[in-house]
């Protein structure tokens, strides 16, 4: 029987040892807890080491540092652009490799394949016809991503480039003539979510009080491009643009106290609209 006010070096319980690894010994003790901490468990604080539990806890407790539309702050890289960026690299390879019947026809968007297959409304911003075209959206997308990834945080980024991507390509089934060619072209890009991304990072500028007249002019250019250059489809872009200004809006514009409530609504009711559109454009050939 041991006594309950023996100290833990008493040699009735032997020599203290680290709580998450039994068996090792260790006479270093954490500053808030004072358990023993072996080196593995140990972290450097101010006075002394604390033990990773106690560090965990404090952080977990720490208030969340927020951008102004609510984001939490995150240090490092935009994970969500560079993942995003990936996927097109690698699509984009694929494309190389496998051909166009091995890769790109399976994933491209193309109004007569929408209601078979409606999952080609997303695959298709991940594929692109030249390696100017990738260059082109990867570089657009790497100037104003990482600054939405920021201030919209990531989930709400991720969604708005989604849902301006489906937009897009549910504009091109809609000014599309069943009909003609058009119903058949196959489109591919991620123009349409570049076009969205546009819309939103305008209103996230106007919301901090910056300057937006060189992304105006950006937008301008870029949309006139899709009506003067051939093989350019200006209805992907009116769409992705039209899109992500509406979501942005409500990512933008929602009450500090609700801005999860008004984001999950906003991209739900969005997606829905969109989809909507697309069935009944496909009720109506």
């Amino acid at each position: 029987m041991t006594s309950p006010n023996a100290s833990p070096e008493s040699p009735q319980s032997g020599p203290p040892t680290c709580p998450r690894h039994p068996g090792r010994v260790s006479y270093v003790r954490c500053q808030r807890c004072g358990r023993p901490t072996c080196p593995e468990c140990a972290v450097a604080a101010a006075v002394g080491v604390q033990c990773v539990d106690c560090v965990r806890e404090v952080q977990r407790a720490a208030p969340v540092g927020r951008t102004a539309l609510g984001a939490p702050v995150r240090a490092g890289r935009p994970v969500v652009t560079l993942t995003i960026i990936v996927l097109c690299a690698v699509s984009y390879l694929l494309q190389q490799v496998l051909g166009w019947s091995g890769w790109t026809a399976k994933l491209a968007f193309a109004p007569f394949l929408g209601e078979s297959e409606p999952w080609r409304f997303i695959t298709g911003a991940f594929l692109h016809g030249s390696i100017l075209h990738i260059l082109m959206n990867m570089y657009a997308l790497w100037i104003v991503g990482p600054y939405l990834e920021r201030m919209l945080g990531r989930w709400r980024y991720t969604a708005l480039f989604l849902v301006s991507a489906i937009g897009g390509n549910v504009a091109v089934a809609l000014f599309a003539d069943p009909a003609a060619q058009s119903w058949l072209t196959p489109t591919v890009g991620a123009s349409a979510a570049v076009f969205g991304m546009f819309g939103a990072v305008l209103l996230v500028l106007r919301r901090m009080g910056q300057g937006a007249r060189g992304m105006l002019v950006i937008i301008g250019l870029n949309f006139v491009i899709g009506f003067v250059v051939p093989n350019i489809s200006w209805q992907g872009h009116l769409g992705g643009l039209v899109t992500g200004t509406v979501l942005g809006a409500a990512y933008v514009f929602a009450p500090a106290a609700h801005r999860k409530v008004v984001g999950v609504a906003a991209t739900v009711v969005v997606a829905a609209v969109v989809v909507g559109l697309a069935v009944l454009r496909y009720a109506l050939v």
